[in-house]
């Protein structure tokens, strides 16, 4: 390549941009290169599936938990596996439904962060989030090391 001018690839043509660093507030830079408006779209997809998976599974009931296992509701005996019992049934929707609320906080809380500027950047050290795991996982809110001892 000659002094002065600009690298090019093989068809001449100047090599494409590289990525741009994703902007939360003004002056303020995102810890990767993750594009914000993907990342809130993926965000908000994810938070619709699990108000609709809520709206599913707490049927309507004022406490958005499931019903009593009344008639309307429930299987007859005869329809139920063998030694099913109703408590553990409803139990286990509870379980369903916390598990579903927990996601639902971690995706508003990214959305949170994207807002403030801070996505992308682990709650533990402050270290960026690697693209990746962002990519999989759009709500994480730990690298990996920090999960690893999170999960331990």
């Amino acid at each position: 390549m000659r002094e002065g001018s600009s690298p090019s690839t093989p068809t001449g043509r100047p090599p494409p941009a590289a990525p741009t660093v994703a902007r939360g507030p003004p002056g303020i830079a995102y810890a990767t290169a993750v594009d914000d408006a993907t990342a809130r779209s993926q965000l908000a997809d994810e938070q619709r599936r699990l108000e609709g998976l809520r709206a599913a599974l707490g049927d309507g009931h004022p406490d958005g938990r499931p019903g009593d296992g009344g008639p309307a509701e429930s299987p007859s005996a005869d329809q139920r596996p063998a030694g099913t019992d109703d408590a553990f049934e409803r139990e286990k929707e509870f379980s369903v439904l916390d598990q579903v609320a927990a996601e639902l906080a971690e995706v508003d809380r990214a959305l949170e962060r994207l807002d403030e500027g801070t996505y992308g950047r682990c709650d533990a050290c402050g270290e960026p989030i690697a693209d990746e795991r962002l990519a999989a996982q759009p709500a994480a809110r730990l690298c990996v090391e920090h999960q690893v001892e999170t999960d331990a």
